[in-house]
């Protein structure tokens, strides 16, 4: 049985009459003779709507026929459908803008799109290029958005895909392919559901740009979409500026000097904690007893803190002459070493074979190293052997 595809000559069909022509999964995947639901294909999400009483849930393209998963089971026989509507739209709008946004970066910069993607709040794709400038988007943005202004027609035609010309992409499909088309811009084989015009497709509005692996990702939304991000946006912009009691367009320069100040902070922060770790250091030191060899070693376990400001008190201590600081962290099991450059002790060498004893992974310098064991009992299992091999040097 092949399904006849409605969508395919009227994207704007939402009521049809059809047989269901057979019933699987007791009845809850069913097979029409004709359909205007469009299913998960080429990036575009599938409709949803109603098959009789039934809600449809998906809509699978299987090859020659189109599978409908419903809620409640339907038997053979006539059904009235019906599609929802503004979930078709939006995405008749995100599939033409995205043609049109492909366009014009063809067009103006040269750069092909390789894949799209159609989701549920936001809309991507990718291009064929390891970098783009915001002065780019930018610019074709613009010029998307002046094509929607123009209101080009948009038509649907199928050709012979051998004799097809103009296409932004060449077809992979032999014999009968369709072909949509915006006026004086584009040709593209498409199977998607599309507005009439671009006037229909609404404002274009690019979000994002990031590097994914070798090529460029753009993320944007059309129409109703478009105007609900710029709502969105402009309520969280009026929030922040009435929490700082600023005018928006005052937000940028009050963010750069609220930067600032915390930078200045952090670099306060620093140095007062530099201090507080050289006078504990010092108190460290002068506690500890000198070994046979004239090597002071000092030790700190913590159950909650951080390596940062273990790091921060290693510095400190092995700063100092002859010392050695051995410092763990509970939660993850983190063992620090580090010497000074006088004990004679090369850090990483210490406590590489004790971490590869106990399944550990970690390593570094010969002033300062670090690593990562299974469990508290091997945290413990590890300072003790640490502490052992260096009390045995004499």
């Amino acid at each position: 049985m092949t399904t006849e595809r409605l969508y395919y000559t009227d994207s704007y069909l939402t009521s049809f009459r059809a047989t269901v022509a057979e019933a699987a999964d007791g009845g809850r995947k069913v097979y029409l003779d004709r359909t205007a639901f469009y299913p998960t294909s080429g990036g575009q999400p599938f409709d949803t709507g109603r098959l009789g009483s039934s809600r449809v849930t998906d809509v699978v393209d299987e090859g020659e026929r189109i599978a409908h998963l419903v809620d409640n089971p339907l038997g053979p026989g006539p059904v009235e459908g019906s599609v929802d509507w503004d979930r078709r739209f939006d995405h008749m709008q995100q599939h033409t803008g995205q043609h049109l946004l492909s366009a014009v970066l063809t067009d103006q910069y040269g750069y092909r799109t390789v894949s799209v993607h159609f989701g549920t709040d936001v809309s991507t794709l990718d291009l064929e290029t390891g970098s783009v400038t915001p002065e780019e988007i930018r610019s074709a943005e613009a010029a998307a958005n002046r094509i929607v202004a123009e209101n080009r027609l948009v038509s649907i035609a199928f050709e012979d895909a051998a004799l097809a010309t103009g296409l932004r992409k060449a077809s992979e499909r032999a014999g009968t392919i369709r072909v949509v088309t915006i006026a004086d811009l584009d040709r593209s084989a498409c199977g998607g559901t599309h507005v009439r015009a671009t006037g229909e497709i609404g404002a274009i509005l690019i979000r994002r740009v990031e590097r994914v692996k070798k090529q460029i990702r753009l993320e944007f939304v059309c129409g109703a979409r478009a105007i609900g991000r710029a709502r969105a946006d402009f309520e969280l912009l009026s929030s922040m500026a009435g929490a700082a009691s600023a005018a928006i367009e005052d937000l940028p320069a009050l963010l750069e000097k609220l930067r600032q100040d915390l930078k200045t902070a952090d670099l306060g922060r620093r140095e007062v904690e530099a201090q507080l770790n050289l006078h504990l250091a010092r108190d460290l030191y002068h506690q500890t007893s000198p070994d046979a060899t004239g090597v002071r070693r000092i030790v700190q376990q913590t159950e909650v803190g951080s390596l940062e400001s273990l790091r921060g008190l290693a510095q400190a201590v092995t700063g100092l002459p002859k010392a050695i600081f051995l410092g763990t962290v509970a939660s993850p099991p983190t063992l620090l070493v580090a010497t000074s450059e006088d004990s004679g002790i090369d850090a990483g060498a210490l406590l590489k074979p004790v971490l590869a004893e106990l399944g550990g992974r970690g390593g570094g310098s010969a002033r300062a190293a670090q690593g990562t064991v299974p469990s508290q009992d091997a945290l413990e299992q590890s300072l003790a052997r640490l502490d052992r091999v260096i009390g045995g040097r004499g």
